[in-house]
């Protein structure tokens, strides 16, 4: 089982966030193996696809330089002008085969752990100029799963490069007898299958490498129960802190909330438990508005600057416990309660006209009905 440099165990998945900030440091599984077998194979296509055309092409380069007329070979300028033309031509046969070997350098290395582009891989790192630190790695456990891989790839390579040899020993000996052309052609095909069955190898290499480069990129992310439940504070946020974060979110509200107690046509009341601030704007026409609302404390806190700013305060203790239970700060009053605080408006408009000496003085307000659906028992 992995252990962290301070000795504990690493028994957790890795979280998504570790995942993360992994690939943003690119550490990901890679397999140089993998990358080396994919160039070999496209080599090795290219050569048994591109062969012929390239044999071929390596005469005529051939022929031209070794066939050329005696005026030409007297003239110092035409030596820079073959050159020219033969590097075209030769470069001509090796675009494909080029082609082939970058388009395989390219998905070699996606193929393990996908496209990935970091620039934290790239800064330099100082650590690495550590003599010690350099001396440690080179005694690592890495380091010796490396030279055993290193010296598997080179026993399997030579086995192979043996029995390849062995296979072509007639071929070979075929050269010397054979016309300048046919020989060239026929070591392209002998070169291209040789490669091959010298890839084959590698692909042993790279089937063990592969699960190993996953299983070790695995390991390494692994965390300890307490890097998980640290991650988990960072990202969730510290109980305390979002403790505090909530307190000073509820103060802002309820200031805010008192500052509209003063624009408030009404005050209803429970009259100790609860307490409402509404207020109706009849040239909009829409449904009166709760501006506060409070429970014991903040109940109080409204009555005193309901007082303070002469805003009439009523006592309905049925209302106020639906007006409260069933509408948010800064909403319109739900329309099962139209009835009953139109009710405890048009009463409040009364009393305003009375004091004012403008009408006579209203009957005590009974207590509004409210729906069923809306009552709220204490």
């Amino acid at each position: 089982m992995a252990e962290n440099e301070n000795g504990a165990e690493k028994s957790e998945d890795p979280t998504e966030k570790r995942k993360q900030d992994s690939r943003k440091k690119g550490e990901i599984a890679r397999s140089r193996e993998l990358n080396t077998l994919a160039v070999v194979l496209a080599g090795t296509g290219g050569l048994l696809i591109f062969g012929g055309a390239l044999g071929q092409r390596i005469m005529q380069v051939m022929h031209k330089n070794f066939s050329l007329p005696r005026e030409l070979l007297l003239d110092e300028r035409y030596m820079a002008i073959s050159l020219l033309q033969s590097a075209q031509m030769a470069g001509d046969a090796l675009i494909p085969l080029f082609i082939m070997l970058l388009m395989a350098a390219i998905i070699g290395p996606v193929a393990l752990g996908g496209w990935l582009f970091s620039m934290e891989a790239l800064a330099p790192k100082f650590s690495r100029m550590n003599p010690f630190s350099g001396l440690k790695r080179m005694f690592s456990k890495k380091s010796i799963v490396e030279l055993l891989k290193a010296l598997g790839k080179f026993f399997i390579v030579l086995i192979i490069a043996l029995f390849v040899l062995a296979r072509a020993r007639e071929d070979l000996m075929k050269f010397a007898s054979e016309p300048l052309e046919m020989a060239i052609l026929h070591s392209m095909q002998v070169v291209g299958w040789s490669a091959l069955w010298l890839a084959c190898g590698l692909i042993i290499i790279a089937a063990v490498d592969v699960p190993f480069q996953i299983w070790e990129s695995k390991e390494k992310l692994k965390m300890t129960k307490q890097e998980v439940r640290d991650e988990y504070k960072d990202s969730e946020g510290k109980p305390e802190v979002k403790g505090r974060i909530r307190q000073l979110q509820r103060e802002m509200a309820e200031r805010r909330m008192m500052s509209a107690v003063p624009d408030a046509d009404v005050i209803i009341t429970n009259p100790t438990h609860f307490a409402v601030a509404l207020k109706y704007d009849a040239e909009n026409g829409q449904a009166p508005i709760v501006l506060a609302k409070g429970g014991d404390h903040l109940a109080l806190k409204i009555r005193e600057i309901a007082n303070e700013h002469k805003i009439t305060l009523l006592e309905s203790p049925a209302l106020a416990r639906a007006v409260y239970y069933s509408t948010e700060v800064d909403q319109e009053i739900p329309a099962g309660l139209y009835l009953a605080v139109a009710q405890v408006l048009a009463y409040v408009y009364q009393m305003r006209q009375y004091h004012a000496g403008k009408g006579k003085k209203p009957s005590l307000l009974k207590d509004p009905d409210i729906p069923v659906d809306l009552r709220r028992d204490e």
